[in-house]
């Protein structure tokens, strides 16, 4: 069985693609750099040339305009934005313009741009570097955003993205890039909006999506030999979300627990736990535990940074916690 890493399933993806397809190119900051993106678009500009391969000026808002345009005329671009945090800078043809295009023109022209969405946190890189802010575009009318856990969903989710014909936002995170995971050679696509669950359990149910998916799997085997069972749901994409699947795991468990890269407050853990409060509440038998940051800019300090970022052991006492509040008495 092949298996690859999360950067080179990216890789092989954005390859298949351009050489595929002559209306797929990509244009972004730092694409003939490793500095920028990692090993996942690894000399993809000398194999295929910097005609499609285009590494763009520091303009977010214009390059991300040029791929909107491009994609209404026909064509599939990929816009790769390096950090999240400045893609901000390019809100007006994302929010405005790609996710509101479709229902303008009652459905007969869309706007299928893959917008690549990178966080690229930790190494004391502070506040401006750090910032996961994708519950921010799971909340517009329009757009979808998926958030792949593995290098199989790396691959297979750029290639759905692609050709969904909806503007879609691909958020990566680099800190997955060394996972590693079976990779089919050949092009295949993974379905937006289905999630998958990583591990059956029968005492918590704890759903993730992206690195949190990774630290949810590490806290299941640690809460496995404390006898606890874990269900992992990997959503996948956030937009659109899986809810059955997490509604059955629930009815399943009756517990809850989400866990999210983004801050707590108004994030995308606090969108699950109303879905499921509402339709699911008479399968709880405990309250809704929420594993996410603090409602505060990510510190520089390495020993803050520590204390800041959700891992496993914030999931493991998240379970614990519920495991132990609904225990039969002695």
């Amino acid at each position: 069985m092949r298996t690859l890493t999360y950067a080179e399933a990216l890789r092989e993806a954005h390859a298949q693609l351009l050489s595929t397809d002559p209306t797929v190119f990509v244009f972004g900051q730092g694409l003939w750099s490793p500095w920028y993106v990692g090993s996942s678009m690894k000399d993809l500009d000398k194999e295929f040339g910097r005609d499609r391969i285009i590494d763009s000026p520091v303009s977010e808002n214009a390059t991300t305009g040029a791929c909107v345009g491009a994609a209404l005329a026909g064509m599939h671009p990929i816009v790769v934005h390096p950090r999240m945090d400045f893609m901000l800078l390019a809100v007006d043809p994302i929010v405005n313009q790609a996710a509101n295009w479709s229902y303008m023109f009652g459905g007969k022209i869309g706007a299928p741009v893959v917008i690549r969405a990178i966080i690229n946190r930790g190494g004391e890189q502070a506040a401006q570097h750090s910032q996961a802010v994708h519950a921010m575009f799971a909340h517009v009318p329009g757009m979808k955003v998926v958030m792949p856990a593995t290098a199989y969903d790396a691959k297979g989710l750029l290639i759905s993205a692609v050709y969904d014909g909806n503007p879609v936002m691909y958020i990566d995170d680099r800190w997955l890039y060394s996972e590693e995971s079976h990779v089919p050679e050949e092009m295949y696509k993974v379905p937006i909006g289905v999630a998958a669950v990583r591990r059956p359990g029968d005492d918590v149910t704890v759903v993730a999506s992206s690195w949190m998916t990774a630290q949810s799997m590490k806290a299941a085997e640690v809460l496995a030999a404390q006898g606890i069972s874990c269900e992992v749901v990997d959503l996948r994409s956030i937009k659109p979300w899986d809810r059955e699947q997490v509604f059955a795991s629930v009815r399943k468990t009756g517990r809850l627990i989400v866990a999210d890269s983004g801050w707590r407050t108004c994030g995308f853990s606090a969108e699950v736990a109303a879905e499921v409060a509402g339709e699911a509440f008479q399968h709880l038998r405990a309250p809704i535990a929420r594993v996410a940051l603090p409602d505060t800019p990510a510190p520089m300090s390495k020993i803050l940074e520590r204390e800041y970022y959700a891992g496993a052991e914030r999931v493991v006492r998240a379970a614990e916690m519920l495991v132990r509040a609904t225990a039969p008495s002695a």
